[in-house]
């Protein structure tokens, strides 16, 4: 079978759930047996997300490859268990760095570069380069999500792009337009306006959608549909609802309910077949509706947004689920934690998540969070810089070393001549000592790690000696000071066996009180939880 490219687009209004609807489809169309991938394509122009503030866009995800990506492919990922890699991702700023690095080495040989076609082309072969990449395995289909809102300027090469594509490859490619429609509650209505004016947007740029997924608070009745697909061209059961659910894991079994998958496959001359009964997935939504038990998590961190934490808070959902448990996180404002208000924040917490990030902002106040967890005895996850900052202060309370910090907080130079001297138990990783550019320069992707047999975060990982993990960082475990603290009872239990950094620390006395450099939450999956959160919830249980 040739490949086959699903597109999904949106109208009306942003954060309408295209990447749960493209993650959905994804799955249901796996659970046909056929081999998915799933690809972002964001307008703006920054190359990466790596240099966003996550108040600006949530969540920096990274792939096995090291690619800094949209917090969407961490959905794809979860939902699918597929790998992304670099080509999954791709924005307005990689198109242009491309063809204007081609233009300088005179590749174009004197052409005036243009948007049609030279921008175009590139973001047309980028959409079709998973299709000749995919390692070991034929892909029966691409599904592209185009970030953004219809209307929106920088989005419109990305649209003329896929326009093109759909006339290239005809039967071989669907469009999957999802729009909203809202309720006005004063005249107890709703309104399919916006969605029949996205539609047009989308029909002058000269693309008519296959298939309508209505995003909306109230269920739409047979009556509205069927005005929605007389007024836009589609077939009525094209006309697809997506209601609020109580999960976003709910969404697969609501789009298979209403035919999403058979519809596209119709669309391109594939007759559907049975429906797979998603078995795995229904097991997970009854263990997750069934579970009765709350277990109380702090997530001490400085950004006071969900989607800045995304994949952490979906990797403790999972292991809550399996654990039979449902997890109920707090957002506890590390800029405001002190030692006079620690005991009532954290006091009455099963467990205790010390949260990834970059700079100062915070960083005392996840300090005090990990002294007063070790201290009494609550279970404690530290990611990345948690991790650091659970060094740190083991650093000056137990090995008592006052002025305990990281190098990444230290002006070294204005030390010196100050005459201070902190004690740099984190300390730049060596090969980036020189580096100067922000994006992508960063210790990025799946690095080995050895486990030290016998310790908790072995028995965790099932008593395996060699794990992988994704890294997201520029500082690293000081390894000066590594007998110090093997002495004082902090374990070094993961290493890199090629470079000899310390990726994981635990206090074996204590009952689960682990940090890892790397970032775990990127690798659970719905139906495979990480080890290391199903391990946290059983010790917070």
């Amino acid at each position: 079978m040739e490949t086959k490219y699903i597109f999904i687009t949106g109208g009306v209004a942003s954060s309408l759930g295209k990447g749960i609807i493209s993650a959905s489809l994804g799955k249901l169309l796996q659970a046909r047996g056929y081999n998915i991938t799933i690809q972002k394509f964001d307008p703006y122009i920054n190359i990466d997300p790596g240099t966003l503030n996550p108040y600006e866009h949530g969540e920096c995800y990274v792939t096995n490859d090291g690619m800094e990506t949209d917090l969407d492919l961490g959905h794809y990922e979860r939902f699918t268990g597929i790998q992304t890699t670099r080509h999954n991702s791709v924005t307005t700023g990689r198109i242009y760095l491309s063809v204007i690095e081609r233009e300088r080495r005179g590749d174009y040989l004197g052409k005036t570069i243009q948007v049609v076609p030279h921008i175009t082309d590139e973001i047309k072969r980028r959409i079709r380069l998973n299709e000749t990449n995919a390692p070991h395995q034929h892909l029966d289909f691409v599904i592209t999500e185009i970030g953004g809102t219809i209307g929106d300027i920088e989005s419109q090469p990305f649209l003329e792009a896929i326009r093109q594509l759909r006339w290239e490859l005809g039967r071989n490619a669907i469009n999957v337009h999802l729009t909203y429609v809202p309720y006005l509650a004063a005249a107890g209505e709703l309104k399919t306006k916006p969605t029949q004016t996205s539609v047009k947007q989308l029909q002058g740029l000269g693309i008519q959608p296959d298939v309508l997924v209505l995003r909306t608070e109230h269920d739409l009745s047979e009556e509205l549909r069927k005005k929605v697909a007389h007024f836009c061209n589609v077939d009525v059961d094209a006309v697809i609802q997506s209601q609020d659910l109580p999960s976003i894991y709910e969404v697969p079994v609501n789009m298979q309910r209403q035919g999403l998958d058979s519809v596209c496959l119709r669309k391109m001359g594939i007759e559907p077949g049975p429906t797979p009964e998603l078995g795995p997935w229904r097991k997970f939504l009854e263990l997750r509706n069934s579970a009765t038990e709350v277990v109380d998590i702090a997530l001490v961190g400085k950004y006071d947004l969900q989607d800045a934490y995304k994949s952490i808070l979906e990797s403790l959902a999972h292991a809550g689920t399996y654990n039979n448990r449902k997890v109920r996180t707090h957002f506890i404002n590390s800029e405001q934690l002190t030692r006079e208000n620690v005991a009532r924040q954290l006091g009455s917490m099963a467990g205790v998540v010390i949260c990834p990030g970059f700079g100062l902002r915070g960083i005392e106040g996840k300090i005090v969070a990990a002294e007063y967890t070790r201290t009494h005895d609550i279970p404690t996850f530290g990611i990345c810089l948690g991790m650091q900052m659970m060094v740190i202060e083991f650093a000056r309370n137990v090995l008592e070393y006052e002025g305990a910090t990281s190098s990444e907080f230290v002006d070294t130079s204005q030390a010196t001549h100050l005459n201070l001297h902190p004690t740099c138990v984190i300390d730049l990783m060596e090969e980036q000592k020189n580096i100067t550019r922000m994006g992508g320069t960063m210790r990025l992707g799946a690095y080995e790690c050895r486990l030290v047999s016998g310790s908790r975060t072995w028995k965790a990982y099932g008593e395996q000696d060699l794990i992988s993990e994704r890294h997201r960082h520029r500082y690293e475990f000081n390894n000066d000071y590594r007998q110090e603290f093997e002495e004082h009872g902090m374990r070094c239990v993961g290493v890199n066996p090629t470079a000899n950094l310390v990726e994981i620390v635990e206090v074996p006395t204590l009952r689960w009180y682990i940090g890892t450099q790397f970032h775990p939450e990127y690798s659970s999956t719905v139906l495979h939880p990480h080890p290391l959160f199903m391990s946290f919830i059983k010790a917070c249980i």
